[in-house]
């Protein structure tokens, strides 16, 4: 019997969204315009996949349980922030997210700027709250803390969006690329499956093998942002397309061409699929077909 991805992926986005919307301010608590902008953001129909892979993480060492939600939950919360300043005019300048309005579009500049920063902070707020402390406790919880500092800041998204603004209409080589691509992207998308891992107390040999995992993912789903910014449509995306090129914006299509792209992704995802090997089959389901669905999203 085949693993039911779609099945899997709603009741899992429909655990994420429940506690996203027990934990957010309500849009009626004052003061009004940043607590709607923040539920705005956060409910505009994202996929949750971040948040999904911790719980897939968790699940593949043994650990199904509620008390995770919350550390899901604040990684969306923090690629919601990302999302958020990402569509400012300073950064890539995007009107539309998801369909939708970008949050600055519908807000305004200084209103999204500060529903961006008030997400990244309710974020951390979450993991230091029970009932995760009563889940992971003392060396484990610090860990979860500095995995997600680390992924947020200049040596993981930070710093790749730094580098790839900075790197705009200028030649950029493969090395430079897959820099940005790493950090920018990638860098979160690891840190969610070792966090999932950490959580549930994974041995070392374990936690290695949800690295790999994540880092071969974590590229490959940036590569595949890059091919539907070309090939993509715009109705399923949600987000106006073919600007990489137009901003003279760093891209594998760009400099591997689509067919070369397409092929790195669909090695990354093969390689990530092996590491799952050393662990038992039946855990790690999930996370075979959410690598292999990376390489067939259309949006």
């Amino acid at each position: 019997m085949s693993f039911d991805l779609q099945g899997y992926l709603q009741e899992r986005r429909r655990w994420v969204d429940e506690t996203l919307d027990q934990v957010l301010p309500p849009a009626s608590s004052y003061p009004f315009p940043i607590h709607e902008a923040m539920r705005y953001s956060v409910f505009a129909g994202g996929k949750r996949l971040r948040a999904i892979l911790v719980l897939a993480a968790a699940e593949a060492v043994g650990c199904r349980d509620s008390r995770v939600l919350p550390l899901a939950s604040a990684i969306e919360l923090i690629h919601t922030y990302s999302l958020v300043h990402d569509d400012l005019p300073a950064m890539d300048n995007s009107d539309y997210r998801r369909g939708q309005p970008s949050c600055h579009k519908e807000f305004g500049e200084a209103v999204a700027i500060l529903a961006g920063d008030a997400l990244l902070t309710l974020a951390f707020s979450l993991i230091a709250q029970e009932p995760l402390v009563d889940l992971v406790k003392g060396k484990r919880l610090t860990g979860i803390v500095q995995e997600v500092s680390q992924a947020c800041g200049t040596k993981g998204l930070i710093g790749g969006q730094t580098v790839d603004i900075l790197s705009q209409g200028k030649k950029v080589d493969h090395d430079l690329l897959r820099y940005i691509h790493v950090h920018k992207t990638g860098a979160l998308i690891r840190a969610c499956v070792r966090l999932g891992g950490m959580v549930g107390g994974a041995s070392s040999r374990q936690l290695q093998a949800l690295t790999d995992y994540g880092e071969r993912i974590g590229l490959a789903f940036q590569i595949m942002d890059d091919i539907l910014d070309v090939e993509g449509e715009e109705e399923r995306v949600g987000k106006e397309l073919r600007k990489d090129e137009a901003k003279g914006k760093a891209s594998y299509p760009g400099l591997l061409g689509l067919e070369r792209s397409k092929r790195e992704a669909k090695r990354l995802v093969e390689e990530a699929m092996a590491t799952l090997s050393s662990l038992p089959a039946e855990r790690t389901e999930a996370l075979a077909a959410i690598a292999s669905y990376i390489i067939q999203r259309r949006n």
